[in-house]
């Protein structure tokens, strides 16, 4: 069993639901990396998302596109982030980590070096924004020789044939984009998510993550009422940046912000508990 499926697993048998943060691997520096990964774990994290820094992303907002040119302009590429899981590991071998990234890095290492090198680093699954399943089998047989999970993301405008199809080629969790529209954007519309992960869940038995504009603990619990993991991205990374000049204090907002979003997903099982 992957250690996402053993993580989602815990949490079903906990009864609560899987908080997944996400970071920019080098963001604000190289250096950051390891330290912000164990804080996000301290703080309550259940699986940790690590984006590799793209010139190009062209899916996320101003927020994470920023931190981009920051871990880019510090040097930091798929390299890079993989020293940092491989230096997170030495400490933490339970947590799942997923890559969150786009598909030319990838291409430029080669599928088969990228997909050994993640394995090796401590790496669980991949997410590539802008490879749809369709084309994607050259990739996902590398990752599955090294057992890596490939993650797919399905859009509010995803047909019921293309969820089936979609579904029918993920491992680990699948990702639902709540909002049309780039990460970080517009606000929460959550008994539409509702119907569109309850269509999912008809085509998988696998969890459904839903992410993308999620500012507050309060968003998290109410999205937790219908998914089975919550992914925070811009809220946190906006937090990094505020804090770049001052590691201690970064550390610190980051937490501080994490453990609210677990208050707030664990208050609502504890809500369901006693209803």
């Amino acid at each position: 069993m992957s250690r996402i499926a053993r993580r989602f697993e815990q949490c079903r048998s906990a009864g609560r639901r899987a908080l997944v943060p996400y970071i920019t691997g080098g963001d604000p520096t190289p250096d950051a990396t390891v330290g912000l990964m164990r804080e996000l774990v301290a703080a309550g994290a259940d699986i940790i998302e690590v984006g590799m820094p793209f010139s190009d992303p062209m899916a996320d907002g101003p927020v994470i596109q920023a931190a981009c040119e920051r871990a880019l302009a510090g040097g930091t590429g798929i390299a890079g982030v993989l020293e940092s899981i491989r230096a997170f590991r030495r400490e933490d071998n339970d947590t799942p980590v997923v890559l969150m990234g786009y598909l030319n890095p990838i291409e430029r290492m080669g599928y088969a070096g990228f997909a050994r090198e993640a394995a090796a680093a401590g790496v669980d699954g991949v997410l590539t924004v802008d490879l749809p399943p369709e084309e994607g089998d050259d990739l996902m047989a590398a990752l599955g020789t090294h057992d890596l999970d490939p993650i797919w993301l399905i859009a509010p405008t995803t047909s019921d044939e293309r969820i089936r199809a979609i579904c029918g080629a993920a491992r680990g969790f699948v990702y639902y984009v709540s909002l049309k529209g780039v990460t970080g954007a517009a606000s929460l519309d959550v008994d539409d998510v509702a119907g569109h992960v309850e269509s999912i869940r008809r085509a998988t038995q696998l969890p459904v993550g839903v992410g993308f504009g999620v500012r507050s603990a309060e968003d998290a619990a109410q999205l937790g009422r219908v998914a089975d993991a919550v992914v925070v991205g811009s809220a946190i990374v906006s937090r990094i940046a505020e804090h770049a000049d001052d590691p201690d204090a970064m550390l610190r907002a980051v937490g501080r912000f994490t453990r609210e979003l677990r208050q707030g997903l664990d208050g609502l099982a504890t809500g369901e508990a006693a209803s």
